[in-house]
This record gives C-alpha cells, sequence and structure tokens, in this order.
C-alpha cells in the first residue's frame, strides 16, 4: 500500500465477521485529501460491509482504521458517540428517503444535524445555501417534502445534508443505483462537480456495483471480490489495462466503459 502520510482515510489490514463468515479479509485502503475513491464489486462482494466498517457501524476483528490521523476502532462508548456527533464521515444512504424526514419540510432536514451541534440559524442557512451550489439544487425545491422532490432531487438533497457539517470524508452507499438514468446521470455531474470545487477539502468513498458511473467520478478504482481487493490503481489505468481476470470481467459487462474513461486524467 502506498504510503498513507496526509490520508484522511487509511485501513490497515481490517477484517470483519459476521458469526464464522469472514466479509472482510485483511483490507488495506488509503483515501487521500481530495481524492474520490470508487470501490466496485458485485452483490456480496464486502462493499457495504467496508462502508460499515469506515462509519464504526461494524466492529473489525482486526486491523485498524484511521480518519484524519484518529485510531477510530480503539473508540469505546461514549468518545465512539462524540466521534459519531463530529461529523468527521458522513453517509449518504442508497434511498434518500432514509436521511430526510418525510413529514417535514427538506430544508429543516439539511440542517438538523447543525442544529444538534447548535450552530446558529443563520450560519446554518448560510452553510446550506453553500453546499445547494455545489450541488447544482434549486433552493427554491427545498421548501418541499421530499415526496415532492424527484428521486435524483432527493439524493442532491441528501449529499446537502451530509456536506453541511463540513466532514472529511464523504462516504456514498450505491447513490445511484435507484435512480433513473436520466436522475443518475445528474447526481453524477454533481458528484464530479463538488469534486472540482471542493479540492483538497473533501475526500469521498464512492461505493457501487454501477462501474459505469463510478468511471466518470473517481480518481481511483479498488475492486472488491469476495471481500479481498483484487485490483486498486487510478480509474484510467483500471479501465484501460485490469490485471485481474475479476476486474476484466466487470469491465466488458458495461458497454462503451473504456469511452468513459476518458471524463479522467
Amino acid at each position: 500500500m502506498a504510503s498513507a502520510r496526509g490520508s484522511v482515510l487509511e485501513l490497515d489490514g481490517v477484517s470483519v465477521d459476521y458469526g464464522q463468515v469472514r466479509v472482510l479479509d485483511r483490507i488495506s485502503l488509503t483515501v487521500r485529501p481530495g481524492e474520490v475513491v470508487g470501490v466496485v464489486g458485485e452483490s456480496g462482494s464486502g462493499k457495504t460491509t467496508l462502508a460499515r466498517a469506515v462509519l464504526r457501524a461494524a466492529r473489525p476483528s482486526e486491523g485498524s482504521i484511521h480518519v484524519a490521523g484518529r485510531d477510530i476502532t480503539r473508540l469505546r462508548g461514549g468518545a465512539l458517540r462524540a466521534w459519531r456527533r463530529s461529523g468527521a464521515v458522513q453517509y449518504v444512504f442508497q434511498d434518500p428517503l432514509r436521511s430526510l424526514d418525510p413529514g417535514v419540510p427538506v430544508a429543516d432536514s439539511l440542517v438538523e444535524g447543525l442544529r444538534i451541534a447548535r450552530v446558529p440559524a443563520q450560519d446554518a442557512a448560510r452553510q446550506r445555501d453553500v453546499a445547494l451550489q455545489a450541488v447544482g439544487l434549486d433552493a427554491e425545491l427545498i421548501s418541499r417534502l421530499p415526496s415532492g422532490l424527484s428521486g435524483g432531487q432527493r439524493q442532491r438533497a441528501a449529499i446537502v445534508r451530509a456536506l453541511v457539517v463540513e466532514p472529511h470524508l464523504l462516504v456514498l452507499d450505491e447513490p445511484v443505483s435507484a435512480l433513473d438514468a436520466a436522475s443518475r446521470d445528474r447526481v453524477v455531474q454533481a458528484l464530479i462537480a463538488l469534486r472540482d470545487r471542493r479540492g483538497s477539502a473533501l475526500a469521498m468513498l464512492v461505493i457501487s456495483h454501477d462501474i459505469g458511473s463510478l468511471a466518470a467520478m473517481s480518481d481511483r478504482l479498488v475492486v472488491l471480490n469476495h471481500g479481498r481487493i483484487v485490483e486498486d490503481g487510478s480509474t484510467r489505468r483500471v479501465l484501460s489495462q485490469p490485471q485481474h481476470p475479476y476486474t476484466r470481467r466487470l469491465i466488458d459487462s458495461v458497454p462503451l466503459i473504456r469511452t468513459l474513461s476518458t471524463n479522467r486524467p
């Protein structure tokens, strides 16, 4: 693994077991400031468990996880709760209705984390508006209930909700898989714009089975198969010169995937 100096996220030899089943097997991975790392694999490859481990929703059976230099695998009880409330890592669900209260206007959901942190209302509104602009979501829409937004608009709102607390790392689990083609493209373009706008201030870990979407937005691709990393490299290199047969099969399953790779340097 490359040097992790200055990394936002570092996993070193992380395994996660559910009973007698090993779901992640000695995963080592870094995400650097400003980097967008895509994690791709089929269902059952361990992608969601990886996201849960980074959030400390799944406890590693071995290895360590550092976020912004802090070993979060050692946190327990109140220290773990305080770290979660700090907002250092924010999670975007596959289904945005899980993070947007269906009974209140979207505007209220977007600043809930800031209210909990006792950020003054004026400052919270300013941070919300900056995040709305970053993902290209019309501020007029947030007066509606979540049901009044399209799927793509709800997902961008969920991203705003995660952004307003200014996290070090944004973890997105299948952010476009539940969307139609047009909405999927708008969310991908919003994430590309966010990557370009925030630069080193924000890193992203994007979990997906959709290698085509990851090709458009990620700097690096990590390929998971049966709980192990079988490939890790720049997006262009992985797409144009895959080293592992499993990676080749994933790429071959997506028409024109090599064309998509030209979007990334």
